[in-house]
């Protein structure tokens, strides 16, 4: 095969979620990336792993002085001034058909608690899970992924059916990187209401959907004695997912449908930002939570030092690759085909890496200012001196 018809990104296998304890993502190569020219790569250094680069989505969030009441109604007065967001898409993005069933989302905040609102869009509306931390993607569901301190690790997950059945639970990484679901984890004070556009569980009938309002409190998802409450410019990361099943009626019950061994066809995926793979637990692919207080909304712009670490996961993917291929890490941005000198909106960067053969950090400077990000083997992201305000 000529280098020209070569298409090389990084192809990931996902466990389906036949249980939360299998939730691993397994890195494989179809082709060998590293056997392109490194001239090649250069040109395009994302290129490798064009999935993985596109551009997550943005959301402005407003400040609300009157909170939404939480029944499910989204006829409250603060709603209005929450612009929904785009139509979820497919979670590999471009590489699928759009879904053909809408859904959307709008958000406040105040000084408690960040409030969601969504709307669903559905003619066949059911759940059957009714119990605290059932396993709710087993049902048709709205889900919530947050990452208040924008690292990649110690996030939040919360899935909600048609009934407003409740799975709640925390990692402290991203099962990739071995992280442990938290499953005894409860948002304490969440609250939730759910309205059925439509008659819930009942196949002789069409349904328009239904819409769910989450008031999430701030004390809920912040670590140790500190309440994690956003400031004026705050940047978060977060994603939301409908899980959607194909189903058949039976005996007036709705069924998901199997293949000829009897098992069920997997579920369809649909998000707001599209993750670039059947994934939800790569962090760094989720939208970016913005707060404000003001009234001049204007429109998300992605901030600098995000361009910076998409250079950090850059080198992040390549040294998983590298390592499965090698047992090992590199030290050298060559066995990349990357160089050290970064050019990001016309300021010079220097990209370093740190390796032993089980451990590594990637770290990149901007030279005007000194700030110096990295990334770990377990893609938790920091910082070795203070971004300026």
């Amino acid at each position: 095969m000529k280098n020209s018809e070569i298409t090389s990104r990084l192809t990931v296998t996902v466990f389906k979620r036949r249980s939360i304890t299998i939730k691993h993502l397994i890195i494989s190569a179809f082709i060998i990336i590293f056997s392109l020219p490194f001239a090649a790569m250069a040109q395009s250094p994302f290129k490798a792993f064009e999935n993985l680069f596109t551009t997550p989505k943005g959301y402005i969030v407003s400040y609300t002085k009157t909170p939404p009441v939480i029944d499910g109604e989204l006829n409250d007065s603060g709603w209005q001034q929450a612009v929904w967001t785009a139509d979820f898409e497919d979670i590999e993005g471009d590489l699928k058909p759009k879904p053909p069933l809408q859904t959307n989302v709008k958000m406040l905040w105040d000084d408690s608690c960040l409030y969601i609102a969504a709307k669903i869009k559905d003619p066949n509306v059911w759940a059957y899970l009714t119990h605290h931390d059932d396993i709710v993607f087993r049902d048709n569901d709205f889900e919530v992924f947050v990452n208040p301190n924008n690292t990649t690790h110690q996030y939040f997950e919360l899935e909600f059916n048609a009934v407003n059945t409740v799975f709640d639970l925390f990692l402290n990484k991203p099962y990739l990187n071995e992280g442990n679901p938290m499953i005894n984890w409860n948002a304490e004070s969440l609250r939730s209401a759910v309205k059925v556009q439509g008659t819930l569980n009942n196949p002789a009938d069409t349904d328009r959907g239904w819409t769910i309002e989450i008031a999430i409190p701030f004390k809920a998802i912040s670590l140790g004695n500190n309440v994690q409450v956003p400031r004026e410019g705050s940047l978060w990361r977060i994603n939301f997912s409908r899980v959607e099943w194909d189903t058949k009626a039976v005996n007036g019950k709705y069924v998901k449908l199997t293949d000829d061994r009897g098992r069920n066809l997997p579920e369809h995926n649909w998000v707001w930002s599209p993750q670039g793979v059947v994934d939800m637990h790569l962090p760094e692919r989720w939208g970016y939570l913005q707060f404000t207080k003001s009234n001049n909304i204007g429109t998300f712009n992605l901030p600098y030092h995000e361009l910076q670490k998409r250079y950090l996961w850059l080198v992040y993917y390549h040294q998983k690759l590298w390592r499965r291929q090698h047992n090992a890490y590199s030290p050298l941005l060559s066995d990349f085909g990357l160089d050290s000198k970064v050019i990001i909106n016309n300021y010079i960067n220097k990209l370093q890496i740190e390796a032993t053969k089980h451990q590594f950090m990637a770290l990149i400077t901007d030279e005007a200012d000194n700030v110096t990000l990295t990334i770990n083997q377990e893609g938790l992201i920091g910082q070795l001196n203070k971004i300026a305000e």
